[in-house]
C-alpha cells in the first residue's frame, strides 16, 4: 500500500545564501533527520520547496572550483563540468539539485527522496 503525499510542504528560501548551506538544509530535511521519527530504511522525510534559487550567493570564483560529471556509458564518455557551465546552460537550479543529490545517502531511497524536490527561481 502507498501513502499518499498530504505532508506539508518545507519551503527554504535561498536567497543571500551559499549552495552548500542551502543544499544540507534541503538534504537533512528530505532525509528526515529533522523529525524525531527518523527511520534509516524508511522515508520519513517531508516535500521540500526552495525558491528564489537564482539569487542564491556564489561566488565567479567558486563557481569555477566546483565540478561535476556526467558519463554516456560508452568508453570514452566521461565528460567533466565545471559550474560555471552548469550555471549558463542550465542555471542555479541544477547546481542546488546535483550538490543536495551527493549529500544524500546513496541506497534505494535517494530517487523517491529527489522526486519529493522541486527548485524555484
Amino acid at each position: 500500500m502507498k501513502k499518499e503525499n498530504t505532508k506539508e510542504i518545507k519551503t527554504i528560501d535561498a536567497e543571500g545564501r551559499t549552495l552548500g548551506r542551502v543544499a544540507s538544509e534541503v538534504a537533512m530535511s528530505l532525509m528526515g533527520k529533522t523529525k524525531a521519527t527518523f527511520e534509516r530504511h524508511v522515508y520519513s522525510g517531508f516535500p521540500v520547496k526552495v525558491v528564489n534559487a537564482s539569487k542564491l550567493k556564489i561566488t565567479p570564483k567558486k563557481l569555477a572550483e566546483i565540478y561535476h560529471t556526467r558519463y554516456s556509458g560508452i568508453p570514452g564518455g566521461l565528460r567533466i563540468l565545471s559550474g560555471t557551465f552548469t550555471k549558463e546552460t542550465k542555471g542555479l537550479k541544477e547546481l542546488i539539485r546535483l550538490a543536495t543529490y551527493q549529500m544524500l545517502p546513496d541506497n534505494k531511497i535517494r530517487r523517491t527522496m529527489m522526486k519529493n524536490l522541486k527548485i524555484e527561481d
